[in-house]
């Protein structure tokens, strides 16, 4: 049977997108304390029912699909501007298309403005009002207010009208910045984008005894399935080898290996890739925070989901992205790896000399690169040791040399050393395990 906090959490889910609760009408619709409530209400939050907004509420939101996640919605431009509604809250769920900057005349402005925008405008009261006549809602910048009809008529197409304290530059860049964040996002896949849910999923009961295991076996032709509970609580797994020589009317749970390996549906398709391969298994059960059964995930469905990583267009750069796209190979003495990298203004601290961090990353890129050209394959770092020497100043070039000191079947030692204008910067010692892909 579901938790309190399980059937607060299923009850907001069901309410309409729009829709406006409180911690107050939580307890008093469940029968549950406001603390009961107040803890639902935020664990719904994080996992993208619902929107908290200052001064507003909080409201059911649509959650947006994967495909949709460089898209923000005018609740999350709320609380990424620090702004509050003057009206039109009723449409704060609404995803917005772009927006517009109303930095011309009236009649130039209305030609970029269409249903779904929103316009960031200063105290312009006529292109408030000509905006949400063509279905756009309005962010009103440097901390104006606007005329009461104006806010009456949001209210009645349900189009927020926003004010910040914010000018027009610095709330395009932070919009921006916001849609720049989720295109990172964007690339990193979870579990729970490719797993096959509970529905498509066989699995045992821990009563059921072990011919049902060989039943599933003829069934769909896999070897290994979850073991749960009468609450689908994952308890075990079981395996060819598991059943084997086990009396075929025993319970299943006499059998099964106790304790499997899980993931939950926000680990990244990576990491359960790392698990797969490092424990050599072909089959993952996701479960939720209570260890019950979500799906499954196997093997071939993370090479999957890592070869549509790959082809995926428009992914946003990461600090490591442009770091090692400075990174180009140069003529060595063929003992050793050699690459140059040019120190760019992004990868610099506040005195504008190359951030630790930053050479942390370089390191560890020389090395990766030094290893895979003896052994193909991931690599999971293991220890690195840093000598930071001198400081290395903006737009200079610095020489990485990389040598590899050991080579195993599971691991690989390497020796890195940077350069500029032939004196040494640093040096850096790596101790990396070596997974087969």
């Amino acid at each position: 049977m579901a938790t309190k906090h399980e059937q607060i959490l299923q009850y907001i889910n069901s309410l309409p997108v729009g829709e406006k609760i409180s911690v107050r009408q939580i307890a008093k619709e469940m029968g549950v304390s406001e603390g009961t409530a107040y803890r639902a209400i935020k664990d719904a939050e994080n996992k993208g029912y619902v929107s908290t907004i200052e001064r507003v509420g909080t409201i059911r939101i649509e959650k947006k699909r994967k495909e949709n996640i460089e898209k923000l919605t005018y609740a999350e431009v709320v609380n990424i501007v620090d702004g509050h509604v003057l009206g039109g809250r009723e449409g704060l769920h609404k995803t917005l298309n772009r927006f517009v900057i109303g930095a011309m005349q009236l009649e130039a402005m209305m030609r970029y403005i269409g249903a779904g925008d929103l316009l960031i405008v200063g105290n312009r009261t006529k292109a408030h009002e000509r905006a949400l006549k063509e279905g756009a809602a309005v962010l009103i910048t440097g901390g104006f207010d606007t005329e009461d009809y104006v806010k009456k008529l949001a209210d009645e197409l349900q189009l927020p009208i926003i004010s910040t304290s914010y000018d027009t530059f610095t709330v395009a860049t932070m919009i921006n910045r916001a849609i720049y964040d989720q295109l990172i996002k964007k690339e990193i896949v979870l579990v729970e984008d490719i797993l096959i849910p509970l529905e498509k999923t066989a699995y045992l009961y821990t009563t059921d005894p072990v011919e049902r295991w060989y039943e599933l076996n003829r069934e769909t032709k896999h070897s290994r399935f979850p073991v749960v509970d009468q609450q689908l609580k994952v308890q075990g797994i079981a395996t060819a080898k598991d059943v084997l020589d086990f009396d075929r009317q025993l319970p299943i749970e006499k059998a099964m290996t106790k304790h499997p390996i899980t993931v939950k549906g926000k680990t990244s398709v990576a990491s359960a890739s790392h698990i797969m391969v490092w424990e050599g298994i072909e089959l993952l059960p996701v479960v939720d925070e209570y260890n019950r059964l979500q799906g499954i995930i196997s093997r071939q469905d993370v090479l999957k989901a890592l070869q549509m990583i790959q082809r995926q267009p428009q992914v946003g750069e990461t600090i490591d992205d442009i770091i090692t796209s400075q990174f180009r190979e140069a003529d060595g003495d063929g003992k050793e790896d050699t690459f140059r990298c040019t120190i760019t203004p992004q990868m610099t601290n506040y005195l504008g000399t190359l951030s630790y961090g930053v050479f942390t990353t370089i390191v560890t890129e020389a090395a990766t690169r030094a290893l895979r050209a003896y052994k193909r394959g991931d690599l999971v770092i293991e220890n690195i040791t840093i000598y930071f020497i001198k400081p290395v100043q903006i737009d200079s070039t610095i020489e990485v040399k990389a040598k590899l000191l050991e080579m195993g079947r599971k691991f690989g030692k390497v020796d890195v050393e940077a350069y500029h204008e032939g004196v040494v910067v640093g040096k850096a010692l790596m101790m990396c395990q070596l997974i087969d892909r």
